[in-house]
């Protein structure tokens, strides 16, 4: 993926693809006629845990936007990283009618401490149901960054930056 790469997806409130963009299409491997309305986690990697994905909805339910480094899994089989930005997306009335992303290169910098926060969290949910592992992952995240003195967005607008 190079920085001048834009993948953007709409999805409905279940989650489920409603729209992808050229470069969603051929990055994810994925033939939009068949996956249209498929889940978008079809690309999710099995290393990425479970407990950002817990925080993801939890943000967009609460009809906040939400910044998150992901690493997808395209059904070729190729893996690659994004920097992500998920916001709800509203109709006329201020209804949530479902959510929306854009995804672009991350910082080649800031991958070594995601992949080793990642892995952690992963440990965390080993053994665990779904559900109970990402909640633990999650709690397990969101009490190291404030051992570091730092909330989630700090932390990922640390490794992140400003682009120049």
């Amino acid at each position: 993926m190079t920085d001048d790469d834009l993948i953007v997806t709409k999805t409905d409130l279940r989650g489920h693809l409603t729209y992808g963009n050229d470069t969603f299409w051929e990055f994810s491997a994925a033939d939009e006629v068949a996956t249209l309305g498929s889940p978008h986690n079809v690309i999710r990697h099995p290393d990425m845990p479970g407990g950002i994905f817990r925080l993801l909805w939890d943000r967009l339910q609460a009809g906040e936007e939400i910044f998150a480094f992901i690493v997808n899994r395209a059904l070729d089989g190729a893996d690659y990283w994004v920097f992500a930005h998920a916001t709800p997306s509203y109709d006329g009335a201020c209804r949530t009618t479902g959510y929306h992303s854009m995804r672009r290169a991350p910082r080649r910098s800031a991958l070594d401490e995601v992949r080793s926060v990642y892995q952690q969290m992963r440990a965390v949910e080993e053994g665990e149901a779904r559900r109970a592992g990402a909640e633990a992952s999650l709690a397990w995240l969101v009490d190291d960054l404030a051992r570091r003195g730092l909330t989630y967005d700090q932390w990922v607008w640390s490794l992140e930056g400003a682009r120049g």
